[in-house]
């Protein structure tokens, strides 16, 4: 059973349908077949049960009609509230927040995406140690029968601290490694692709790169971990192109927090792409989603271009109402389709563009008889004119 409760102001009503079928597919993803959904449109989360007394009543009633073994909030609850719903209900009630840290339990392939996902499990876990232990309540009530569960719960809350600390010192031996490997890739121009989940970030650069075995699915999160791959963007010219983890509404903050070493990658990158999947209904919000992100990664600075993808899959006149809306509210978008034939031209002409700028035109003077400088800068720049002045060879070349 899903559950949404969006507050009554601003256009939060507008987005119910679409935010519950996200909560649907987020449920399928997991594994959960959904057999209804329920509303309540709030002023402000009650404390206790977050929806209003009334309505928990009335959606204990609608989970035995419908025969559902689990409970899903679209919000994050407090561990009280999810707490108290339980009791009420007598189902198992999760999150939002906890459905996605499950989904990345399973899909988490490396070992850096699976310590990254189990901080943020223990993390999210800690403050709802308490609601874990129901099973010892039965002891509480007895004379002398009211240390073993304290002392269990303190012992576990020990023991999930310790964990923490070790997972955290873990993550920061794999970002000293990472950083190794980025200084070592200084010298090439480097792109990161960002963007909402499930935006065609991997089918970019499984084209791009011509490689078969980058990994598409067209499911929520299909990639945790960051791939790198070089790509030729024509003209002789190549960048490393690196796919990162997707971003989605309402993202667990311990996610955030504990993916960073993964999007350090996106934070080291001389250019961001900001991949949008065009003939989503809800791009807009989409937009705005990864954009916060990025605020809250302190990437907002960083170069970006937003990329239009999966242009293919709209109608002729809903394309070109899309591009008339785009071109009004981001005028230097790309508009581009990682499957058509050709339908990444624009965006490769996009990087060879940016490219240039990073390397401007110089003037480089080298004694004729020093012919492997010479083959260096034919091999590692753009040689536009080279000319013999006596015995030095004049080239003018876009070089970093």
């Amino acid at each position: 059973m899903l559950v949404s409760a969006p507050f009554k102001r601003g256009t939060a009503k507008h987005f119910v349908d679409e935010h519950l079928e996200e909560l649907a597919r987020l449920a399928d993803t997991a594994g959960a077949e959904v057999v209804g959904t329920f509303t309540q449109q709030l002023d402000r989360p009650n404390p206790a049960t977050y929806l209003g007394s009334g309505k928990v009543e009335e959606l204990k009633f609608r989970i035995k009609e419908l025969g559902a073994s689990l409970v899903i909030f679209d919000d994050e609850l407090t561990p009280a509230q999810g707490k108290n719903i339980e009791q009420i209900v007598g189902t198992r009630v999760m999150d939002r927040a906890e459905l996605i840290l499950d989904i990345f339990a399973t899909r988490a392939r490396s070992s850096e995406a699976r310590m990254q996902v189990e901080l943020a499990q223990l993390e999210y876990l800690l403050p709802r140690l308490t609601r874990m232990w129901t099973h010892l309540e039965k002891m509480r009530g007895g004379i002398g029968m009211r240390g073993p569960g304290e002392t269990q719960l303190e012992t576990d809350r020990r023991l999930i601290q310790h964990r923490i600390r070790i997972l955290k010192e873990r993550l920061t031996d794999v970002e000293r490694a990472r950083e190794i490997q980025r200084q070592q890739r200084q010298s090439h121009f480097r792109v990161a692709l960002v963007g909402y989940t499930n935006a065609g970030k991997s089918s970019i650069l499984r084209t791009m790169a011509a490689d078969g075995l980058v990994f598409v699915e067209d499911r929520l999160f299909a990639t945790l971990d960051p791939l790198t791959r070089e790509v030729d963007i024509g003209d002789g010219y190549t960048v490393l192109l690196t796919d990162t983890v997707g971003f989605i509404r309402k993202l667990p903050h311990h996610l955030v927090a504990s993916f960073r070493a993964t999007l350090a990658e996106a934070r080291e990158a001389d250019l961001l792409l900001h991949v949008i999947d065009a003939s989503h209904p809800a791009w807009e919000e989409h937009r705005d989603v990864v954009d916060g992100v990025l605020n809250e990664l302190g990437l907002g600075e960083r170069p970006l271009t937003y990329v239009m993808n999966k242009m293919d899959a709209l109608p002729a006149t809903e394309a070109e109402a899309v591009r008339q809306r785009v071109k009004n509210l981001m005028p230097t978008s790309l508009f581009v389709s990682a499957i058509a034939p050709g339908g990444l031209e624009a965006l490769k002409a996009s990087l060879r563009a940016s490219l240039r700028r990073q390397r401007p035109v110089l003037e480089v003077r080298i004694p004729a008889g020093n012919g492997r400088l010479i083959a260096e800068v034919h091999r590692d720049g753009e040689v536009l004119d080279q000319q013999v002045d006596d015995d030095v060879v004049v080239l003018r070349a876009r070089l970093d």
